[in-house]
């Protein structure tokens, strides 16, 4: 007689073990340990969302540089970017006067938490007389301008400012070389 060999299977029917679910008082319990442990890390989050918030909006801002800087070189004609600080707005288009209308012109607003300020000066933080607070429309006011060789026009401002609050402030800035803009450190963008 040949030996048994042993099988693979589970075993089906009534199981020996008196194994029992969770009680309503244990599930309760748990939901309970749940909601203070989300109380307690939603300040935190709430913090994280307003902070990518503002990040987003400088990347965005920076993005847009550098789209213009391209299309600039790209098209021969020298584009602008003109911010309306006042009511939160900016965007790019053909210099007026080298097209009638820009096809490619775009225009952004910033969210109504955030703020805008363009600083003329590079030797340090927005101060009142060194930034642009008039009402702009497109085509006037703060321009960057980059001409068609790929530079920044003389008078595009140093410096924007993008915030939330006091404490959560974003700094785009020309680069040292005058040749792209770039967001400033965290340590370099305290007004």
């Amino acid at each position: 007689m040949a030996a048994q060999e042993p099988k693979m299977i589970l075993p089906t029917g009534k199981s020996k073990s008196n194994a029992s679910a969770f009680t309503l008082v244990e599930l309760m319990l748990v939901m309970a340990m749940l909601l203070i442990v989300v109380a307690v890390a939603f300040p935190s989050l709430k913090n994280f969302f307003r902070g990518r918030n503002l990040d987003a909006e400088a990347h965005r801002l920076l993005a847009l540089t550098r789209y213009g800087q391209s299309r600039a070189v790209s098209e021969g004609v020298p584009m602008v970017l003109w911010i309306d600080a006042e009511n939160g707005h900016y965007g790019l288009q053909t210099q007026t006067g080298y097209s009638d209308t820009d096809a490619k012109a775009v225009q952004f607003t910033i969210d109504d938490q955030l703020t805008l300020e363009v600083s003329a000066n590079r030797t340090g933080p927005a101060t009142r007389s060194g930034v642009w607070t008039q009402t702009t429309a497109p085509g006037t006011g703060p321009l960057i301008r980059f001409l068609p060789d790929g530079s920044i026009g003389e008078s595009s401002p140093e410096n924007i400012f993008i915030s939330q609050d006091v404490s959560s402030v974003i700094l785009v800035r020309q680069a040292t070389n005058r040749l792209r803009y770039e967001i400033a450190s965290s340590q370099t963008a305290q007004r």
